[in-house]
């Protein structure tokens, strides 16, 4: 992976906001074509101010952001908005149409396509996203969960290759958030680059292999998700909680019951309790 030049570069990145308030400092950061990585940290760590650098909703005032080789700096949004689509934290931000097909055949427009692509498009991400009976139907009409489907349909009909999703399991159920991993798993299929700002601890060590962690602006940790997410001093640091397996892990080890360390999902934790419980009732 080293040999091959990331599509995320961003190099020495500062970035103060009007009103004085420090987002960003020093940030370096390497991502590769194809990569899941998660970004970490209390609110005000910076997360949402870096992937905004992405596609050139803010603009450093130090430092570099490249897009596959092309400095961001030259890009206008638009232009940058085709390789990278963000869908935010809060979907009614992000939709404006008087329809939900008339707000994807918007995000297409400037896409340079004929009418008819354009129509193809639509109906296919209405379908994909299960939209089409509300296709009619104002953005405003739509329950939270279906308004955050128009803002991922609104973004996925660009088609772009690199997809940034500002915590996309917040204040979703059990279903919602499973279409979501479906979604994500893809795309990442097909190639294409993935970031998840989230907060969820569990999900991340679940789902997502690379995790990058910041606190008051910097980046303070980059690795594998199990071990930053599972390293005590690192979550203290950035705020954040253990997870709970983890918790679990130290509850065990304290009674006398030693738990292997690199348990870290749900699934590792019931096996390993099942084989215990059977040992010691075999043993009785």
């Amino acid at each position: 992976m080293s040999e091959e030049l990331p599509i995320i570069l961003i190099k020495d990145v500062d970035y103060t906001y009007p009103n004085r308030t420090v987002a960003l400092k020093h940030i370096n950061l390497n991502i590769y074509k194809g990569e899941l990585v998660g970004i970490m940290g209390m609110n005000g760590a910076g997360k949402t101010t870096l992937i905004r650098t992405l596609n050139g909703l803010i603009r450093p005032l130090k430092g570099n952001v490249y897009i596959d080789g092309e400095n961001i700096k030259s890009k206008n949004i638009g232009t940058a908005s085709k390789k990278v689509g963000i869908i935010f934290q809060n979907p009614y931000h992000q939709v404006f149409s008087n329809t939900v097909e008339e707000e994807i055949k918007f995000s297409l427009k400037s896409l340079n396509l004929s009418k008819e692509e354009i129509q193809n498009r639509t109906n296919e991400v209405l379908n994909r996203f299960n939209l089409k009976k509300y296709k009619e139907r104002s953005p405003l009409n739509l329950s939270g969960g279906e308004t955050k489907k128009l803002a991922l349909a609104s973004i996925f009909c660009r088609d772009p290759e690199i997809l940034v999703f500002d915590e996309p399991t917040l204040g979703q159920d059990a279903k919602e958030i499973d279409f979501f991993v479906n979604l994500i798993n893809k795309e990442k299929d097909r190639g294409k680059t993935i970031i998840i700002v989230t907060h969820n601890i569990e999900f991340a060590i679940e789902y997502i292999p690379r995790t990058i962690l910041m606190v008051d602006g910097r980046i303070v940790a980059d690795g594998i998700t199990s071990a930053v997410l599972t390293n005590e001093f690192l979550v203290n640091t950035s705020s954040l909680i253990l997870p709970q397996i983890l918790q679990l892990n130290i509850a065990l080890n304290e009674m006398g019951i030693q738990c292997p360390e690199d348990i870290n999902s749900k699934s590792e934790m019931i096996h390993f309790l099942t084989n215990y419980l059977k040992n010691k009732s075999t043993k009785v």
